[in-house]
């Protein structure tokens, strides 16, 4: 007896296999394919880079040349429980600073360390030691510690010259932005001879601009010039956010220079002045009611500079009536007319130096020399 099939069933038994198999293939393809990729797989051949370039070459010596002498500080404050009159310390804050010296003196921004009631200093090497307060100058933003390192204390960081920067100059900067430690930035020079105020009124004079980022933490760090030389050190940063926004400031080489040994040596900053008193608010009044740009002088110091100089107090006469006394007009040549700015100019000059005063007395301008004296 023969057996026959029908044709459209053999048909469909072929598609039902042949859809099976497409089934089949299409799951296992790519679990083949990475099991013969896996047995054939190897590392591609590097290419040749070559010689780093120049400018590369430099940045990479800088930072490994002076990040060493740069330092984490990290800050607390003592504060006592009202319940339990306990005293205990609490984190406060934390920035960066560098090596000034091979005595331990490390320098840094005051506002890091100010209200702070400890404060410990890290290396690179991440020894750690616990800072000594050496003194401060609120008015330029400097602070100087001091730490007691029995072996390899880092070099200090050289330092540069800020009076001949130009606009252009490339800059580096090196600091814990947000606690992350020694960071490297770069970016130019934006600007010279800035102005910026502080909360509590003070304004920090002769500050170098630059868009090199600086964030918080990065307060304290050095500022280097293409040598690798301290030519300034980062302070602030103007944002509306908080964070870095293309602005950052840094005080000059220049006045660190010229601050720092004051403060290694006497704790305190001694500005040259004359020994005059002054006062914004009167001096705006005075100055505008008599239509002359200058500083009034309010009252001379007995014994002092000014009054050796013949300078003339504001002074009250027998009706009642105050007598405006001198107004400084300019100092050594440079125009003074506000008392920020005459304070600017004293701070560029020396403790017993002779200066020249431009003065308005009764209706005219005279010439009055006299000796700068130290003044806290």
């Amino acid at each position: 007896m023969t057996q026959t099939t029908d044709p459209f069933l053999r048909r469909l038994r072929w598609i039902t296999w042949a859809l099976m198999l497409l089934t089949v293939v299409w799951y296992a393809l790519p679990w083949l394919e990475r099991y013969v990729i896996s047995r054939t797989a190897e590392p591609r051949p590097i290419a040749a880079r070559g010689e780093l370039a120049a400018d590369e070459q430099t940045t990479i010596e800088i930072f490994e040349r002076t990040s060493p002498s740069v330092v984490f500080i990290s800050t607390r404050q003592r504060v006592r429980d009202l319940w339990t009159r306990n005293v205990f310390s609490v984190p406060r804050g934390n920035g960066s600073g560098f090596v000034w010296d091979s005595l331990g003196h490390v320098v840094t921004n005051n506002h890091v360390i100010e209200g702070a009631s400890e404060a410990t200093v890290r290396l690179n090497d991440g020894r750690s030691y616990s800072a000594v307060r050496v003194g401060a100058s609120p008015a330029h933003d400097l602070a100087v510690l001091r730490i007691s390192v029995p072996f390899d204390l880092p070099p200090p960081v050289p330092v540069g010259s800020s009076g001949d920067l130009r606009v252009g100059q490339k800059v580096f900067a090196i600091g814990n932005p947000f606690g992350l430690d020694y960071t490297l930035t770069s970016g130019l020079v934006s600007a010279l001879d800035r102005s910026l105020e502080e909360k509590d009124g003070v304004v920090i004079e002769h500050l170098i601009q630059t868009d090199a980022a600086i964030n918080p933490g990065n307060s304290g760090g050095p500022l280097l010039d293409s040598a690798g030389r301290l030519i300034g050190i980062n302070t602030a940063i103007y944002s509306p956010s908080g964070a870095y926004a293309g602005i950052g400031f840094a005080v000059p080489a220049d006045t660190v220079n010229r601050v720092v040994p004051q403060l290694i040596a006497r704790g305190r900053y001694l500005r040259p002045g004359m020994g005059i008193a002054v006062d914004q608010n009167i001096n705006r009044l005075v100055t505008e009611r008599l239509g002359v740009a200058g500083v009034l002088v309010l009252s001379v110091t007995p014994g002092s500079a000014a009054e050796a100089a013949g300078l003339r107090p504001t002074r009250v006469d027998s009706r009642g009536d105050i007598v405006p006394g001198d107004i400084i007009l300019a100092v050594a040549g440079r125009p003074v007319d506000t008392v920020a700015a005459l304070f600017s100019v004293l701070d560029g000059q020396r403790i017993g130096e002779r200066v020249v005063l431009r003065i308005w007395r009764d209706g005219s301008a005279l010439d009055v020399p006299v000796v700068l004296q130290a003044e806290g």
